[in-house]
């Protein structure tokens, strides 16, 4: 048997003192990676179980369910945690309509919520006539009223962009006006893609907001394909995204998201994302 060297005790203490540091690092930089279900969502439509058990399969350790989850019943939500749970898979947060924050809607879409074991309810399209500075305002008042409400139930609300929250109104981004008016609790989940379509800067972005950028959809833009453009194939800077999501920006987990193709493929284009997923992440 081969002799082992000697350590010293400071040797060890020195050593044993980084671990935990080390552990945490290597925690904080593998959030989980999971898949923003509109991107399979003609297939999702005709087999919901199906659709996720397939890309279960493929790597995606998250989905996040859209708008027509709002239709569920309390059941329905009961069968989507079970088939959840035998995946092995999570949902961490759900896509709403401006109906899910307030007054009725918002008590089912916290039930539904619950069920499914989704922590965050993100708003992906403003209410109705918010064209202003002042609308804006509103739009932050509504969320973070709904942050406060959902507290309790370790909970919150957040918001997702799209390009028009990039384009001045009353000379202010709408997204600056609704970070600046809104609580600290409302997640501000950042759509890379539309960022980048209007030529704003994502790691800008992700830095003036520190430890609110708590989801990424990846989705992923070019000047010739736009957004039938796989992740990782178009022009996001994705290693920079991620070195500043993932230092300032809080993020617990990523979300790829492919928009435009045939139906057919969408499968396939989410297997595909899936693997350069595993490329940059390696």
């Amino acid at each position: 048997m081969p002799t082992l060297p000697h350590v010293s005790r400071r040797e060890f203490l020195a050593v044993a003192g980084t671990l935990p540091f080390a552990l945490n690092l290597s925690a904080a930089a593998a959030p989980e990676a999971g898949i923003e279900l509109y991107t399979v969502r003609d297939q999702l439509a005709k087999d919901l179980p199906g659709t996720v058990t397939a890309v279960a399969k493929m790597g995606y350790q998250v989905v996040e369910f859209f708008s027509p989850y709002f239709q569920w019943t309390p059941q329905q939500a009961k069968d989507v945690r079970k088939l959840l749970d035998d995946l092995g898979i999570k949902c961490h947060s759900t896509h709403n309509g401006a109906q899910s924050f307030s007054g009725d809607g918002l008590a089912k879409a916290t039930e539904l919520n619950q069920i499914i074991g989704s922590r965050y309810l993100i708003m992906a399209s403003p209410p109705p006539r918010t064209a202003s500075a002042d609308s804006w305002k509103t739009v932050g008042e509504i969320l973070t009223t709904a942050a406060e409400k959902l507290k309790p139930m370790g909970m919150s609300s957040g918001y997702h962009n799209h390009q028009n929250e990039w384009h001045p109104v009353d000379g202010q981004r709408p997204m600056d006006v609704l970070a600046a008016n809104s609580s600290k609790d409302v997640v501000l989940q950042f759509d890379v893609g539309t960022c980048v379509e209007v030529g704003e800067d994502p790691i800008a972005w992700i830095n003036k907001n520190p430890g609110r950028i708590k989801s990424v959809h990846c989705k992923d833009w070019s000047p010739g394909a736009a957004y039938a453009t796989l992740f990782g194939e178009g022009v996001a800077p994705w290693p920079k995204i991620f070195a500043a999501a993932e230092s300032v920006g809080g993020v617990e987990y990523y979300l790829i998201e492919q928009e435009q193709g045939p139906a057919e493929e969408q499968l396939l284009r989410a297997e595909k994302c899936m693997a350069n997923w595993k490329k940059l992440r390696a």
